[in-house]
C-alpha cells in the first residue's frame, strides 16, 4: 500500500498525498510527497526500509493537494478519498 501510494507520487511530483489512517486502533497522518513518506503526528524512523504505513493500517481518507504543503494554507485538489476510489487514480 505505501509503495503504491509512493509510486504515485513519484509519478505526480506536483501532488502531495495526506493520508489519514488507523494503526492498531491509533490514529495517524502521513504525508507522502515525491516516492517518500512521513508521519505527521510520531516519530518517522530514519531508515526508509522501515515502512511509515503499514500494511495492516486501515485507510480511514485520503486527500490530494498540490506541492508544496503549507499546513497554513493547504491547496486541495480533491478531499476524503477512499482507498477503492484513489485505487481509479492509481
Amino acid at each position: 500500500m505505501q509503495d503504491t501510494l509512493e509510486n504515485y507520487t513519484k509519478n505526480h511530483p506536483g501532488e502531495v498525498l495526506l493520508v489519514r489512517v488507523s494503526v492498531d486502533g491509533e490514529l495517524d497522518e502521513i504525508a507522502i510527497f515525491k516516492g517518500f513518506s512521513s508521519s505527521l503526528m510520531r516519530p518517522t524512523a530514519f531508515d526508509p526500509d522501515i515502512p511509515v504505513l503499514p500494511d495492516h493500517a486501515q485507510i480511514l481518507e485520503i486527500d490530494r493537494l498540490l506541492s508544496p504543503y503549507d499546513p497554513a494554507n493547504p491547496k486541495y485538489i480533491q478531499r476524503g478519498l477512499t482507498w477503492d476510489t484513489m485505487q481509479s487514480l492509481l
